[in-house]
């Protein structure tokens, strides 16, 4: 077994116009000062990474990486969670999906399209230069609109949205194959993969590409009511990346999954801050270390009550205290009484 590595924090939530957030090296600063070792960088925010330059690179890469570095920190992985969605957005979200983009590409989603897979090859050179084995991202979306379906689905759709889908996701599977780098999607309503059974309608269409794994996060699965431990056991050997975030789900005679359009607070299911929720973050460590799960394990702040800068310092500390350092030994050695093939035998009677 190995000791998952962390904690990590994904910057995303926290860069800003304000010191310590508003260069990479203040905010890494700041986070090595609160106990991470390890920082997921948005690919995203200028202000962190040149994605291109870092794909283009060798140099820049190993002096962005050497900056970190020198502030006591890791990169844990590259994020392309907005590049990714905008692979695959259904008409109806096209407005609101540009703001995504560059200007230059808003009202043109062929061209914006062709932008995201260009950043999605981008960062898997980049995460090669970064000595990175992981990326974290979206899937995108074509059918999240028929998730509920009314009027009905007409027959077929569903099989042409994944199969488009998986066509345009195979060339980017590819590059990061090439570049030895796993793409780990995240589970996450609002994507066409947000749960266990579409994840293996897209693997289908991809031929079970190898590098198409998984990010693991359990609030999602909390406000789906989906079983996040049996998820565990039926994707370990697809999960290499891993998304440390709480959440709670609190059904009233009101509302329930939907939410009502509420905002978060008023929410049945909403985000919490690391320990606040109902996730049983003990059984998850127990899980992925008794799987091998050899990645890190990030936080991800989203809270509907709790100020961030609180959230991430008992963050590293929630995440340092539930990771498990492994054992070499049983503990039973102690009452060990040898063996050979010759005794076994004799104790068989055989």
């Amino acid at each position: 077994m190995k000791t998952i590595k962390g904690p990590g924090i994904f910057l995303a939530q926290f860069l800003g116009d304000q010191p310590p957030f508003n260069d990479l090296k203040s905010i890494c600063e700041w986070a090595a000062s609160l106990g991470f070792v390890g920082v997921q960088l948005p690919t995203w925010d200028a202000r962190v990474i040149d994605l291109k330059q870092a794909a283009e690179s060798k140099t820049y890469a190993d002096d962005l990486k050497g900056l970190i570095n020198g502030c006591g920190l890791e990169i844990t992985e590259l994020s392309t969670h907005l590049q990714g969605q905008l692979v695959a957005v259904h008409p109806a979200y096209d407005q609101m999906f540009d703001g995504f983009a560059p200007k230059e590409l808003h009202g043109n989603p062929t061209a914006r399209t062709e932008w995201a897979v260009q950043q999605l090859k981008y960062a898997a050179k980049a995460s090669q230069n970064l000595g990175l084995n992981a990326h974290a991202t979206f899937s995108g979306a074509l059918l999240w609109p028929t998730v509920y379906p009314w009027p009905q689905r007409p027959a077929g759709l569903v099989e042409t949205g994944f199969k488009e889908l998986g066509r345009r996701w195979l060339p980017i599977l590819n590059a990061f194959d090439e570049a030895g780098v796993d793409v780990c999607y995240e589970i996450h309503p609002g994507e066409d993969l947000h749960d266990g059974v579409t994840y293996e309608m897209f693997l289908k269409e991809v031929n079970n590409h190898e590098r198409a794994c998984l990010l693991y996060d359990p609030s999602h699965f909390v406000l789906q009511c989906l079983d996040y431990l049996a998820y565990i056991d039926h994707y370990h050997e697809r999960i290499r990346a891993f998304h440390v975030k709480d959440a709670e789900f609190n059904p009233s005679g009101k509302q329930g999954v939907y939410g009502g359009y509420q905002g978060w607070v008023e929410r049945a299911g909403r985000f919490r801050s690391l320990g606040d929720g109902q996730v049983d973050f003990k059984s998850i460590f127990s899980k992925l270390t008794a799987y091998d799960y050899s990645g890190w394990a990030v936080m991800e702040w989203e809270c509907a009550l709790k100020h961030p800068e609180v959230g991430a310092k008992e963050g590293a500390v929630f995440i340092k205290n539930n990771i498990i350092p492994t054992t070499d030994k049983t503990f039973d050695d102690f009452a060990g009484t040898g063996s050979s093939e010759e005794y076994n035998r004799s104790l068989l009677g055989i």
